[in-house]
């Protein structure tokens, strides 16, 4: 195991999911930010099963920066209870591990 993280986050369209990606990347809080535009969510909210549109972001980052990764994106999130789940690496590029350390750091 390694000390990276990847986060997942689901937002309500692309330009939210890239709006976020770019705050946490510019405040060194994720080295990268993946937007994938288009998935379709269906879950339980409120005792109604929902089916909605939405674009996921991968967030690279490490576990000491996580933390306050997950406040700023509840901070700039428009959902009352956004996913943020984080998800351990367990192995990697060794270089591609070394620069999401740097660029977190």
């Amino acid at each position: 195991m390694h000390d990276a993280l990847v986060v997942l986050v689901t937002t309500p369209s692309a330009e939210k999911a890239a709006e976020i990606a770019r705050a946490l990347v510019e405040e060194r809080l994720a080295a990268c930010g993946n937007v994938v535009p288009a998935v379709r969510s269906i879950y339980r909210w409120e005792g109604k099963v929902q089916d909605d549109a939405e674009a996921l972001l991968l967030l690279k980052t490490t576990r000491a920066r996580f933390e306050a990764l997950r406040e700023r994106v509840l901070a700039l999130h428009p959902y009352d209870v956004p996913e943020v789940i984080a998800l351990s690496v367990e192995a990697g590029s060794a270089p591609y591990l070394a620069w999401i350390a740097g660029a977190t750091g």
